[in-house]
């Protein structure tokens, strides 16, 4: 049955390969299969690809490698001084992509963005629970059903969003992926076949690239979209060649099968580095790796068990062993390279005698305990499983017995979120939109426990510091905040902090206008090959 897996995908993409005979085809090497290609119920970097960075749009969006947004459905919009409402005048003319599946018979409006939004706020909306055990985690986590007090359409063209309070990374809200738009007539012909998990499917949106079709586990295709209301597209063919093993991409790439691939192996790069045909970029990821203790389960309940097993890890020998010079050990839950970050921190010090010591004086005696390691090389964390492995012999120094599970990234990204999973989930983040709040809030704030909080951690002064550092306008009264808020965690030590890596991507020097996003997705619109 595997080998019949992979003819089939071999075939697949052989296929995919042989449109360049007509066409100009880019073939991306990813690393996994996406959950799933709706960006509102996601919150992982793979579904964002294959999705909310090809297919949609947004009412805003981040330029090419940067963090600063500029119009994107939206020409232009206004926001009142109180800070509460925020006005949209859409792009007229703005077209549905037209598919096999579903041709529109009329251009962006207002419903649009109402509908896109509603259905993550509103619990009584029949698109809310549109797929089994999905969740609208990033509007949840972010607080968003609380924080918006009415979504208005003002005419076909104009939509205004009115907020509860003032929300200062607002704006950089709505140009994540989870705000892409979605087209409420789409939905609705769903809806009237009884076939709405088609939405997750085959999606349908207005962006640079139309989704053709999946092959589960092996491709996936998409073509430029001709009807684009931005620049046309360089390229005609898009393809996803999903590849789960960094060594394999590495060689896809070298051997021309690919043209960009992602995440490297630290012992692969200087190869890649190497061949006269490849280039490779480089900056500072805005990530962090971390092992996140579930809070709600005894003994992970006890900051002094939580800072006595930090104290056990050795990180710089992770980082070395997983990065090869290309991570740095983490201290803080943001990385040193965003504004508010509290360099006088002081780091837990690796002293398994101290850690042995700190447990016993707690009376944690025999413990035994689960690691969870991520079954995909993301930026923050090439290799898990090493990671993991060099941890539980670690633990086995204090007499922590560990026992390392895994799981597929769509069903381990599920699971982790259970309020009584058991152990210590190591999973990582890169940043959506540049700002603090992005990492604090959303991945350690009360709303987001059972979500992107893998910690299950609510902890009322932390949380009161980030939820007034949102209403604050002041950037440098923002950073105060942050920084007194990274004080309250490290000693209540939710997670064991792992590391920052350097993003890495090799690909053929015949591609140009790929830029690295430091937002962590890969966006291919503008994206060019030689011939």
């Amino acid at each position: 049955m595997k080998k019949l897996a992979l003819l089939l995908a071999a075939s697949a993409l052989a296929s995919a390969f042989a449109t360049s005979a007509w066409s100009k085809t880019l073939v991306y090497c990813s690393e996994a299969s996406p959950e799933g290609f709706d960006p509102a119920i996601y919150t992982a970097g793979t579904s964002f690809d294959a999705s909310s960075r090809t297919v949609y749009n947004r009412l805003v969006e981040f330029k090419h490698g940067s963090t600063e947004t500029e119009p994107g459905l939206a020409e232009s919009y206004t926001i009142s001084p109180d800070g509460t409402v925020y006005t949209f005048k859409l792009r007229k003319g703005v077209k549905f992509q037209k598919t096999d599946f579903f041709t529109p018979t009329r251009d962006l409006t207002a419903d649009d963005v109402i509908f896109s939004f509603e259905r993550q706020l509103k619990a009584d909306n029949p698109w809310n629970k549109y797929v089994a055990g999905a969740s609208y985690e990033y509007a949840d986590g972010m607080g968003f059903p609380k924080l918006i007090k009415s979504i208005e359409k003002v005419d076909d063209l104009t939509v205004k969003f009115t907020l509860n309070k003032p929300e200062a990374p607002f704006l950089a809200d709505l140009a994540m992926d989870f705000a892409s738009i979605v087209s409420k007539e789409y939905a609705d012909k769903l809806a009237a076949d009884n076939n709405m998990v088609q939405m997750n499917q085959k999606p349908l949106g207005t962006g640079p690239f139309t989704f053709v079709g999946y092959q589960q586990d092996a491709v996936i295709r998409y073509q430029a979209n001709p009807d684009y209301w931005g620049p046309k597209q360089k390229i005609d063919d898009l393809v996803f060649a999903i590849t789960p093993d960094a060594s394999v991409r590495a060689q896809k790439l070298k051997a021309g099968e690919c043209h960009i691939a992602s995440y490297p192996n630290a012992a692969d790069v200087a190869g890649l580095k190497a061949d006269a045909n490849l280039k490779v970029d480089e900056k500072p990821g805005l990530n962090i790796a971390y092992l996140a203790y579930n809070t709600m389960q005894a003994p992970f309940d006890k900051p002094d068990v939580r800072r006595a097993l930090n104290m056990a890890i050795n990180k710089k020998a992770i980082v070395e062993a997983v990065f090869q010079g290309a991570g740095q050990v983490a201290k803080n839950p943001i990385p040193p390279t965003m504004w508010s970050y509290n360099d006088k921190v002081e780091d837990d010090k690796y002293d398994p005698a101290a850690a042995k010591a700190a447990l016993e004086k707690a009376g944690v005696k025999d413990l035994s305990m689960k690691i969870w390691a991520m079954p995909v090389s993301r930026p923050y964390m090439l290799n898990a499983r090493r990671a993991a492995e060099l941890m539980q012999a670690d633990f086995a120094k204090v007499g922590v017995k560990v026992e390392i599970v895994t799981y597929e990234w769509a069903e381990y990204l599920k699971l982790s979120k259970a309020k009584d999973r058991d152990g210590a989930a190591m999973l990582g983040w890169t940043g959506d939109n540049g700002d603090p709040d992005n990492f604090l809030d959303t991945l350690l704030g009360c709303d987001a426990v059972g979500g992107n909080n893998r910690a299950q951690w609510c902890n009322k002064d932390f949380d009161a510091l980030v939820k007034k550092a949102k209403v604050t306008s002041d950037q440098a009264e923002r950073a105060k905040l942050y920084e007194e808020a990274q004080v309250v965690f490290k000693k209540e030590a939710p997670w064991a902090t792992l590391d920052h890596s350097l993003e890495i991507m090799p690909m053929s020097k015949k591609v140009s206008n790929y830029y690295m996003d430091p937002v962590g997705v890969h966006r291919f619109n503008d994206v060019d090959i030689a011939e």
